[in-house]
Order: structure tokens, then C-alpha cells, then sequence
């Protein structure tokens, strides 16, 4: 199964907010080089939500074909309708996607036997290895363990990203579902403590910008290395903290823009970094050993 640092990977856009497919191709290359363990594409980071689903389909399909399984690639395909996240989740099968990362419904505030029938029906709809995408912060709506427990039971629902930033719900996770229903933190400043408590990887907003040390920390994590991996967590810390001074991808997408790996676009209603967060993150930069 999946496991390692999983790049959530951004969608690289002009400034005209069209999607410049040469920066994601040399991107996808540039993560494989670097050790990058997996990709996931038009997730959150992705900006999935503005993506038009023939966009999405697409770069998935091409990710898919220039990849060549040479790491998984996972497609973002949740929405806050069943009806949508089905056929999200189709286009991926269809564009050859390894799984499925499917975040709870966003704004309806469903209760948890909503969001079971929802997961469920999507599992039954669609033949493909489903990752559940638990981030309340966002969603406004908390996948509980009691609910994950039912999920897990059913075959192709094979994991869960946790990004509420809890140790103590993922071992509640892990009590509950057992060892081969795995987890992957969501929230990369707690996911090398979330390793050492049975996760099995990250979902990984730092591995944008810092591929190789988000690879060599989860390694060292869960080859029980933990002096290599505090050494690594340390010296990534503040990109873990600050590249969320403003809503992901934003500054994520700045410091891209900076190393000179993208074009400076982003989709409204996201806009770009302000001026005063700039200091903070080249500081981090300089701290994580990345220009």
C-alpha cells in the first residue's frame, strides 16, 4: 500500500489562471528525482475545487501517462455532491489513477450517517482504492472515528488523510480500524509524531517546496530513525507553519514562484501573498536550505 511523503501537488497556472502544463510536467519529474514517494493531483493544494472537471480528468490523464507507475499518483475527487464526487471519481479510474482522495461534503454539514452513505456509495459506484479526507477546518464538517470504523469495512476504502492535527484521533483510528486500514497525516507540522503513532505516511503540503528533506523525514520515521527525523522536522518546522499565513496554496505557490519553478498564477477567489507575510517566508527558506 501507499506509504512515504505524498506531495500534494499544486497546479502550476499562468497569470491569466490558465494551467501551464510544461511547469507541471517539470514539476512531476523534479518529484520523482527528488524521492517524492507519491503524488496527489487536484487536491486541495491543486486547487481542485476551481479546476473544471475537464481540466481535472486531464491532468490527472497526463500525470498518469508520464509517470509511467513509476510512483503512484492519487486524484483528488471530492466535492460536497454524491452525484459530482461519483463521476470526479469515474474520470480518475478512467485516467488510470492508483486511488482516490475524497474530502468530506463541505458546506452541507452533513451528519455522520450522511457521510457514511456518501463514502459508500462512492465505493460502490467506483472500482477504485478510495483514501478518506478528513480536514474540518476547511470543511465544516468532522468525519468521526465511530463513522471512519464502518467506512474501513468496506473493501476499497483502504485509508484516511487526518488533518485535524490530533495525535489522539489517529490512534483512536488506528484502535478502532486495525493496521490495514492505514493512515496519513493531513497537517505536516504533527506528521512525524503522527508516524510514530502507526500513520504510515504524509500527505504533504512542505514537499512542494522541500521534496527530498519531507522524504528522507518520513523514511527516517518509519525506519525508527527518530534522531534523523527530529534533525529534518526541526529544520522544516517554519515552512510547516509558515506556509499557511495565508490559505493554501498561496504561499505555497510564492515560494514555487521564487525558486523559479512556476509561473506566479493562482485562481480567484484565491489572490496572491501579501507583501507582509514575504519576509517570514524566505526566512523559512533560508532555514529549510531551499532557494
Amino acid at each position: 500500500m501507499f506509504q512515504g511523503s505524498f506531495v500534494a501537488l499544486v497546479t502550476p497556472m499562468q497569470p491569466d489562471g490558465n494551467i501551464d502544463k510544461k511547469s507541471l510536467h517539470d514539476l512531476v519529474e523534479w518529484h520523482i528525482n527528488s524521492g517524492t514517494d507519491g503524488l496527489v493531483i487536484g487536491g486541495t493544494t491543486g486547487e481542485g475545487s476551481t479546476l473544471t472537471d475537464e481540466e481535472q480528468y486531464e491532468i490527472v490523464a497526463d500525470v498518469v501517462a508520464q509517470v509511467k507507475k513509476r510512483i503512484p499518483v492519487i486524484a483528488g475527487t471530492g466535492s460536497n455532491s454524491t452525484h459530482h464526487t461519483i463521476e470526479l471519481t469515474r474520470n480518475a479510474k478512467k485516467a488510470g489513477a492508483d486511488a482516490a482522495l475524497i474530502v468530506t461534503p463541505y458546506y452541507n454539514k452533513p451528519p455522520q450517517q450522511g457521510l457514511y452513505e456518501h463514502y459508500k456509495m462512492v465505493a460502490e459506484k467506483v472500482a477504485l482504492p478510495i483514501l478518506l479526507y478528513n480536514v474540518p477546518g476547511r470543511t465544516a464538517c468532522d468525519l468521526l472515528p465511530e463513522t471512519v470504523e464502518r467506512l474501513a469495512k468496506i473493501s476499497n476504502i483502504v485509508g484516511i488523510k487526518e488533518a485535524t492535527g490530533k495525535i489522539e484521533r489517529a490512534t483512536e483510528i488506528l484502535k478502532r480500524c486495525g493496521k490495514n486500514f492505514k493512515i496519513y497525516s493531513g497537517d505536516d507540522a504533527t506528521a512525524m509524531d503522527l508516524m510514530l503513532e502507526g500513520a504510515v505516511g504524509v500527505i504533504s503540503v512542505t514537499a512542494n517546496v522541500a521534496p527530498s528533506k519531507m522524504h528522507l523525514l518520513c523514511k527516517a520515521t518509519l525506519n525508527g530513525d527518530q534522531a534523523t527525523a527530529k534533525t529534518v522536522n526541526d529544520e522544516l518546522m517554519p515552512l510547516h507553519q509558515n506556509l499557511f499565513l495565508e490559505a493554501n496554496p498561496i504561499p505555497t505557490k510564492w515560494v514555487l514562484h521564487q525558486m523559479g519553478l512556476i509561473p506566479a498564477g493562482i485562481r480567484l477567489p484565491l489572490s496572491p501573498l501579501n507583501p507582509k507575510f514575504h519576509a517570514d517566508l524566505k526566512n523559512a527558506m533560508e532555514k529549510a536550505g531551499i532557494t
